[in-house]
């Protein structure tokens, strides 16, 4: 166990640069409490007063925690939100943000991932990564994705790139760990065509067979297959079918395992997201944010190829 707690050290000082005088907030579920408890003792271990809160496990990604945790998420100067479902898209880590607190969401965190893959990366080489894409995407306007017959086309114009780097130095900054992303809000209403997601959903899993998703008006209108009708499920009937998010993978040592915490995070992939992105510039809150990663597309942004 203590070699899980070096880890966990680890991320604390060289991914949050966790100082002496920080007070460190460990959020977390049922689900990933065994976890949670390795990080608050990795704090603990540092000298940080570390105090762990456990809430019932929600029941989607998206969804916003009870109003007390919330709460405690702004006061705190340094937050792991080490949950089944992710945190990263709700009002609560906007909001704890725009206070202060710089915040680790990490959302189906295992302890294999606590030894090899994303965790481990070379984080320089992500953050340069990151910032290179970064810089397309908020130059950028027109984008089409294209996988095999398929292709997507929508609108990002207007819209602030995100970079994700899994590195939060600064008071409120907030994002995935382990990270490697670039990412930007569509205009909601501007998508539209056929993709298919070859590599994982969330809350779904690695896929087995591909689903295709057709896509109207910047609104999910089917998705084929058992998983299809799954993905459907989750998003509901109203406005978590729109889409939320165009994000490229930029983590080479990231592998696709069936967690979105690390596919959407996989050098040579993309995903796209439907539901909640008000949190990073769009305009919708559903309550509900599922991404859906595509292995080794071809991607254009205003004509010319990135991906």
């Amino acid at each position: 166990m203590q070699k899980y707690i070096d880890v966990a050290k680890s991320v604390l000082q060289q991914n949050l640069y966790v100082r002496k005088d920080e007070q460190v907030l460990i959020v977390t579920d049922s689900e990933l409490l065994d976890i949670a408890e390795i990080f608050q003792a990795a704090g603990t271990e540092l000298g940080n007063e570390t105090v762990l809160m456990e809430m019932a496990t929600r029941s989607k990604s998206g969804e916003e925690p009870p109003r007390i945790v919330s709460e405690a998420m702004r006061s705190a100067d340094v937050v792991f939100c080490i949950t089944k479902h992710s945190l990263t898209h709700t009002k609560a880590r906007k909001e704890a943000a725009k206070g202060g607190s710089r915040i680790a969401t990490m959302p189906g965190l295992t302890l294999d991932m606590l030894e090899e893959g994303a965790i481990t990366a070379d984080y320089s080489e992500v953050e340069r990564l990151t910032a290179k894409y970064c810089e397309i995407l908020g130059n950028g306007e027109q984008v089409e994705i294209r996988k095999g017959n398929d292709k997507l086309f929508f609108t990002i114009k207007g819209r602030k790139a995100i970079p994700s780097t899994g590195v939060f130095r600064e008071k409120g900054e907030s994002g995935n760990l382990p990270s490697g992303e670039s990412y930007i809000a569509p205009l909601e209403d501007s998508a539209n065509g056929t993709i298919t997601i070859d590599g994982s959903i969330s809350g779904i899993g690695v896929l087995n067979e591909p689903v295709t998703l057709h896509v109207e008006n910047g609104k999910l209108a089917a998705a084929s297959g058992e998983k299809g009708k799954q993905l459907l499920e989750l998003l509901g009937d109203g406005e978590g079918r729109t889409i939320a998010e165009f994000g490229i993978g930029t983590n080479k040592k990231a592998r696709l395992t069936g967690n979105v915490l690390e596919d959407e995070k996989v050098f040579g992939t993309v995903h796209i997201a439907f539901g909640s992105n008000k949190s990073f510039g769009g305009q919708t809150e559903a309550g509900v944010h599922i991404d859906c990663v595509i292995k080794e597309p071809i991607v254009f942004i205003d004509g010319e190829r990135i991906v």
